[in-house]
């Protein structure tokens, strides 16, 4: 059986394409198995995994159980919200506490860009990166080139825009290393403020115009604009965003052909996109769900097989 060639998964830009293709072929096996009526394998029965959240998620943090739990894993949760981090305790000591409980794997998420990487090098247990900061969020990568892939058969010459808060995006830059890797054209689109300085030097074009953005291209991922992040104003108002960088259903019916909208959620309706476009016939956000899953329980069983060497 052909392996990873990582013992964690941090981020895409440490994959080399030929673990990207494992890992779509074991997806496509455990998309079989979600589909059954019976949908668990007992393939990880003898693993146990934690789940640590230090940022709020909903679907990541419930892709991942699902996945854990169809494949039979011992799965153990922890939000930091209700944890000892409230009362200082660090990051090592609040992993290390956990992996005494004999825990194989740890899923993290975490606001600190290079918080997964390093507690891969301080740890004795295979991490993977659920989301550091703004820095990379790989299994939604991996999850948003599977959907692209299952649409339109492989990425090799594909026109792909990702659309909107490109500097706060932990999704844009994992989707850029995986799109790239598998030869897709890849282009940003945004106001200026939220594109980062040194984006071409990835080997990506902007294209600040949304109405040539969407002309060009075979599949528009949508982001969400992530206020949350955002310590001062980086576009006058929500309202002029939605004009200017929102998809609604007039904007895609002008276009001379049909493309695929994605958005890797949650989604603010009617900002950057509108609710006829996410529940259109084009748009594949259900999807990525689904995919979700697979993928989640693909990367999981790949890395548990190595730990059982």
């Amino acid at each position: 059986m052909s392996e990873l060639s990582v013992n964690h998964l941090l981020g895409i830009k440490y994959l080399q394409k030929s673990d990207i293709e494992l890992i779509f072929e074991t997806a496509d096996h455990f998309k079989e198995v979600i589909n059954r009526p019976i949908k668990k394998v007992p393939s990880l029965r003898d693993i146990t995994i934690a789940n640590i959240f230090f940022e709020n998620s909903t679907r990541t943090k419930l892709s991942f159980e699902l996945a854990q739990k169809r494949l039979s894993a011992d799965v153990i949760s922890f939000s930091a919200a209700q944890s000892s981090v409230k009362k200082g305790e660090t990051l090592i000591d609040t992993v290390s506490n956990i992996l005494a409980m004999k825990v194989d794997m740890v899923v993290m998420r975490h606001p600190n860009p290079g918080a997964a990487h390093f507690l891969s090098k301080n740890v004795n247990a295979s991490i993977i990166n659920a989301g550091d900061g703004a820095h990379e969020h790989p299994t939604q990568a991996l999850l948003d080139s599977y959907s692209i892939r299952e649409k339109l058969g492989n990425l090799t010459e594909k026109k792909i825009v990702i659309i909107g808060d490109i500097l706060h995006s932990r999704v844009a830059l994992s989707n850029i290393f995986a799109l790239k890797m598998q030869g897709a054209i890849v282009k940003v689109c945004g106001p200026k403020t939220l594109i980062p300085k040194h984006i071409e030097s990835l080997g990506i074009a902007v294209e600040p115009d949304l109405q040539k953005a969407l002309e060009w291209c075979d599949v528009a991922n949508m982001l969400r604009v992530q206020s949350e992040r955002m310590d001062v104003n980086f576009f006058p108002s929500i309202r002029e965003y939605a004009q200017q960088y929102g998809v609604d259903k007039n904007r895609l019916d002008s276009l001379n052909k049909e493309i695929i909208i994605m958005h890797p959620g949650p989604i603010n309706r009617g900002v950057e996109i509108s609710s006829d476009v996410a529940d259109s016939s084009q748009s594949i956000i259900l999807n990525q769900v689904e995919n979700g899953v697979a993928i989640r329980m693909a990367v999981t069983y790949l890395l548990a097989s190595k730990l059982k060497k």
